[in-house]
């Protein structure tokens, strides 16, 4: 039967992405895949020496080979972005390192007393059309209080609604998922992306927590009406027709980039509203593209976004508990999947 360590040690080598043959070459002879195997399996321990090259190998604490989390969750109903484009090891990958911190951010909740659960929002029928997706996404700025306005921040609204959301250091293969764990929500994105896409990337897994799609529905059309929610929701229809105007057949960039900055929503995706909302024909869609791409800019779109998207929750709660001393730094060290003296040296700068 695995041991808690043999248990943790394969969590870590699946979160890395590794399997047992990669993770012996990447120790350098250290351990063959054979050893690895019988750790795995809990037939063999290591020694300090082993456990070290471990932890290096895998970027983890050593800690982490001895700290089973308290809470136990596992994610169901995982939907990927363009999962198509990842393999099956990058998957699990990716799922292994949203567990770990979904698991961490419970116990941490459960520690402090601090549960949030996500808030409530239903949509009175199923989304069949452009035209039931705009409906869902006024209802949800109004459920939700967000008024007619930029979102300042879209991870921290998520947060305060009760999601749990994972910014995931990952390939460019993966934008982001969602994934569920009994009454908890999670969205996960990759926080090495420009912040109009993770923006964007979030709202459109939201739009997979949220709203019920027919189960015969295309999932290329399924991802399109989802597109569309994540759009209307950074700009309204109506302050998107005043901002853009009717009959648009020209955009100068300075105009293109004032609106991107302003409503935390690449140029792409303005050109993708104004269609939508009617304010440009198809033609002109089509020939705004084409420029659009002739001059490289869905490889580097210019223009900024003034939001500051990080998810912070965790880390305040974190920081809080160690302040009142509800947390021991080795606690919060455990629950940060740092080591102590990581843990330290950031307390050490927030003196």
């Amino acid at each position: 039967m695995p041991t808690p360590f043999a248990s943790r040690l394969a969590a870590a080598r699946k979160m890395a992405g590794l399997s047992l043959q990669q993770l012996a070459d990447r120790l350098g002879g250290v351990l063959s895949k054979q050893a690895l195997h019988k750790y795995e399996q809990g037939k063999a321990y290591p020694n300090s020496k082993v456990l070290i090259a471990l932890s290096q190998a895998l970027a983890v604490p050593i800690d982490f080979f001895f700290s089973e989390p308290e809470v136990q969750a596992e994610l169901t109903h995982v939907e990927f972005r363009k999962r198509t484009r990842l393999n099956q090891t990058q998957q699990t990958a990716i799922i292994e390192r949203c567990n770990d911190h979904l698991r961490r951010y419970l116990e941490l909740e459960q520690v402090l007393a601090e549960e949030k659960r996500p808030r409530s929002f239903s949509f009175d029928r199923v989304i069949r059309s452009a035209e039931d997706v705009e409906e869902a996404a006024n209802m949800l700025r109004r459920d939700w209080d967000l008024g007619h306005d930029p979102i300042p921040s879209v991870l921290l609204m998520l947060e305060d609604n009760g999601y749990k959301v994972v910014e995931i250091d990952a390939d460019p293969l993966f934008d982001g998922l969602k994934g569920e764990a009994g009454q908890h929500r999670l969205i996960a994105v990759n926080k090495n992306f420009d912040i109009c896409r993770i923006r964007f990337t979030a709202l459109h897994e939201l739009a997979y927590h949220l709203l019920v799609f027919p189960e015969d529905m295309p999932e290329k059309e399924r991802e399109n009406l989802c597109h569309t929610f994540a759009g209307a929701v950074l700009l309204p229809a109506s302050r998107g027709t005043e901002a853009i105007r009717k009959n648009r057949t020209n955009f100068y960039l300075p105009e293109l980039e004032l609106l991107k900055s302003y409503w935390g929503i690449s140029i792409a995706a303005i050109f993708a509203r104004a269609r939508h909302l009617g304010l440009i024909s198809e033609y002109v869609y089509v020939r705004f593209n084409k420029i659009y791409r002739s001059n490289y800019f869905h490889k580097d779109e210019p223009g900024s976004c003034r939001s500051i998207e990080r998810a912070s929750r965790f880390e305040q709660l974190l920081y809080r508990g160690i302040a009142e001393d509800r947390l021991t730094v080795n606690q919060a060290a455990i629950l940060s999947n740092m080591t102590v003296g990581e843990l330290r040296h950031t307390l050490d700068h927030a003196e």
